[in-house]
């Protein structure tokens, strides 16, 4: 199924040809939908290897000769160098930086505007709450993703770090773009959403040094995956938050 933002996208791009489209920072969700799509050619670049390997393996054989899936870190300025594509799409990927890039972030979008042809289109997530919590379900979503977190820091990862679509918007205006359309979309997060991130938190307590403090964060764990599902059961889901498309060309 393809998500409304890839649907919003579809709109955006109307009837203009994709032409060669580079999937910048590539998830399973984006290489299923893009390789559905009529395009000349199809490049993909993740820094993570097993990533990669994911991704393969979900696009199988609906990948062309002419179709590249790359392992590579936009920090390197040999990644793709001299290529320009029609379309470029970022997809959650300056929240994804922080994890391979730390505080690349204002950087990244300067570093793509040479390879943008014609079109660059830019998913993100607004940070989960900022300020007070207006409501239970608000509060549990802020909890989930600051306890996955801790957990990711204390095993000695780098949690991804997202920009809320304003922040976006002032650095795609800096690095020479022409903001286009700008939407976000209400999310509603459901037990399954609730279960990815704290399993997510749980696969990292055995790297943590102090197995005490593990124990305690696997008891709250627990309490907010209780709490998470029951919120979702009574609110037909938690509505907390948004997502967004930004499209946006060289100025």
């Amino acid at each position: 199924m393809v998500s409304g933002l890839f649907r919003h996208i579809e709109q955006l791009q109307g009837e203009t040809p994709w032409g060669s489209v580079l999937d910048a920072g590539v998830g399973v969700n984006s290489a299923e939908w893009m390789t559905a799509l009529p395009t000349s050619r199809w490049t993909a670049v993740t820094a993570a290897p097993g990533h990669a390997r994911q991704v393969r393996e979900a696009v199988g054989g609906r990948m062309r000769e002419q179709d590249r899936l790359l392992v590579g870190n936009w920090m390197d300025p040999n990644l793709l160098a001299g290529e320009v594509h029609d379309v470029v799409l970022a997809d959650y990927l300056i929240g994804a930086v922080e994890g391979f890039s730390p505080y690349f972030q204002e950087d990244l979008l300067r570093r793509l505007k040479p390879m943008v042809g014609r079109r660059l289109y830019i998913t993100g997530l607004d940070p989960y709450v900022v300020g007070e919590a207006p409501h239970a379900a608000a509060r549990c979503v802020r909890e989930i993703g600051r306890v996955r977190d801790v957990c990711l820091l204390l095993a000695d990862e780098t949690p991804y770090r997202e920009f809320p679509a304003e922040w976006v918007r002032d650095r795609l205006d800096e690095a020479g773009f022409r903001v286009l359309s700008a939407r976000r979309f209400p999310n509603r997060y459901r037990g399954r959403w609730v279960d990815g991130q704290l399993n997510m938190a749980l696969r990292r307590l055995p790297k943590i040094a102090d197995q005490a403090l593990a124990r305690a964060l696997a008891d709250r764990i627990e309490a907010l995956r209780e709490e998470g599902h029951r919120l979702d059961r009574e609110g037909d889901g938690l509505h907390v938050g948004f997502d967004y498309v930004i499209a946006a060309e060289p100025a």
